[in-house]
C-alpha cells in the first residue's frame, strides 16, 4: 500500500514538473520578438511611450498621455490594446471630468459646450470596456480633443473600429494618437482657448510574433468617405510635422526600417 502511494505521488510530481516547463516554454514563445538579438520584456504597457514636446507626461492606470497646456488637449495618447480587451459590455457614460493628475490644469468640458465640436475621445471608450474603471478613466478632459461630428461618427470612427478588428486578428498592439497642434493658424474654443486641429493622427504598432509592423494614418479633420487606407502615411513623414518620436524605445535598426515604410499591403484592410 505504501509502495502504491509512492509511485502515485511519484507520477504526480512529474506531470507536475511536466506541466511547469510547458507553461514556462510557452512564455518564452509567446513573448514579442524584434529582431534578432532584442526580445521585449514588457513590464508595463508604457514600454514604447512616445517622446513629450511639452514635458508634461501623465500615466494613468489604462492609457498615458502627454499634454499640451498651450492646446488645452493631449499631444498624443498612448495604450496597449489587446484582444481580450475587446468586450461589449454597455456601461452607462460617465460625466467628463477634470484631469487630477494633469498639473497645470485639464481643460473644463465646458469649453465645448455649444462650440459646435463634439468631445472626441482620443483613446476610445471602446477601447475599454473590459471594466467599469478603465471605461470612467477614458472620460477625463486631458483624453478629448474637439472634432466635427461628421468627422467624429465617420471616417474616425471607421478608423477606431479597424483598429479593434487588427486587434482581435493580431492579438495586441499598440495605438498611439492625437491631433496635429504645430500647424499655423488653428482655431480655438471656448473661454480656455482649446485648439481645433485640421488633422489627425493614429500610428499602430504590432509588436507580435511572427511579423513586426507598424502603420500610420493622417487625416484630414473633415467628413470623408475615402478608404482609410488612402490616409496611410509614413512614421517619419508624421514625426516631420508633430516634431514627436514615435518609438524612441524601440532598436535602432528596426525603427528606422518601420517609420520609413508607408507599405500597408501587409494589414488587411
Amino acid at each position: 500500500m505504501n509502495n502504491t502511494k509512492r509511485i502515485l505521488s511519484a507520477i504526480i510530481l512529474i506531470i507536475t514538473l511536466v506541466g511547469y516547463y510547458m507553461n514556462e516554454q510557452e512564455e518564452k514563445n509567446n513573448q514579442p520578438v524584434l529582431d534578432d538579438a532584442t526580445v521585449v520584456t514588457a513590464t508595463s504597457d508604457f514600454d514604447f511611450l512616445p517622446t513629450s514636446t511639452t514635458k508634461q507626461i501623465v500615466n494613468h492606470n489604462y492609457y498615458s498621455l502627454s499634454y499640451s497646456e498651450k492646446d488645452e488637449q493631449p499631444e498624443w495618447v498612448a495604450y496597449t490594446l489587446r484582444k481580450k480587451d475587446i468586450v461589449y459590455t454597455d456601461f452607462k457614460r460617465p460625466y467628463f471630468i477634470d484631469d487630477p493628475k494633469v498639473q497645470t490644469k485639464s481643460a473644463s468640458w465646458k469649453n465645448y459646450k455649444k462650440s459646435g465640436y463634439d468631445k472626441g475621445h482620443l483613446c476610445p471608450a471602446a477601447d475599454r470596456k473590459f471594466s467599469r474603471k478603465a471605461f470612467n478613466e477614458t472620460f477625463y478632459t486631458s483624453n478629448i480633443s474637439p472634432q466635427e461630428h461628421q468627422f467624429n461618427a465617420g471616417v474616425w470612427n471607421r478608423l477606431e473600429q479597424k483598429v479593434r478588428y487588427w486587434t482581435k486578428k493580431y492579438k495586441q498592439l499598440y495605438v498611439v494618437t492625437g491631433g496635429v497642434l504645430t500647424d499655423s493658424n488653428l482655431k480655438k474654443i471656448g473661454k480656455e482657448r482649446v485648439t481645433v486641429p485640421k488633422y489627425f493622427y493614429k500610428v499602430l504598432l504590432d509588436y507580435s510574433k511572427p511579423e513586426i509592423k507598424a502603420i500610420a494614418f493622417l487625416i484630414p479633420h473633415e467628413e470623408s468617405n475615402k478608404p482609410l487606407y488612402k490616409f496611410v502615411v509614413s512614421i517619419d513623414q508624421l514625426e516631420k510635422r508633430t516634431g514627436i518620436d514615435f518609438f524612441p524605445n524601440l532598436p535602432d535598426k528596426l525603427e528606422k526600417k518601420l517609420e520609413a515604410s508607408n507599405n500597408y499591403k501587409n494589414w488587411s484592410f
